[in-house]
């Protein structure tokens, strides 16, 4: 795997789209703006309501220049929603909350994980997560490392 390869389905955890922005470290921005392209062409790529709700709020409020709402809009039609395709349910959120007591994990990225793992991803693409760990046949690789 170069980097920008990794078995289908898969998926981006919200930091990913974070440095597509990021123009302080440019090999991240460029690695991660590759993960997105691919994953927009491959239509095999996952992310959660969860990771739409974390870009858009730090898109609009922590970036450099915040995006304004019509480009949030923007990209959300054009970026997010066509990788979204994991919607919680309440049995999403107790499985989140088992994972988080086995793992040790926060809440946050155990709802993560959850979604990765319910959405049948055999990899998770995470720079904050534990780098090579296995749970419930997802692994997490962090794509910077």
């Amino acid at each position: 795997m170069n980097g920008t390869e990794y078995p289908f389905p898969y998926f981006l955890d919200t930091t990913i789209l974070v440095y597509t922005f990021h123009e302080s470290d440019p090999r991240k921005q460029e690695l991660a703006r590759q993960l997105v392209r691919v994953a927009l062409q491959s239509r095999q790529v996952v992310i959660s309501t969860q990771v739409v709700q974390e870009f858009l709020n730090v898109a609009l409020r922590r970036f450099e220049r915040p995006m304004t709402v019509s480009e949030a809009r923007e990209y959300l039609d054009t970026v997010l929603m066509p990788m979204c395709r994991h919607f919680p349910s309440i049995t999403f959120y107790q499985q989140a909350l088992l994972l988080k007591e086995e793992t040790g994990f926060s809440f946050y990225d155990s709802l993560i994980v959850a979604a990765a793992i319910e959405s049948g991803c055999h990899i998770l693409l995470s720079e904050d997560l534990q780098d090579g760990r296995v749970v419930h046949g997802t692994k997490i690789v962090n794509p910077f490392a």
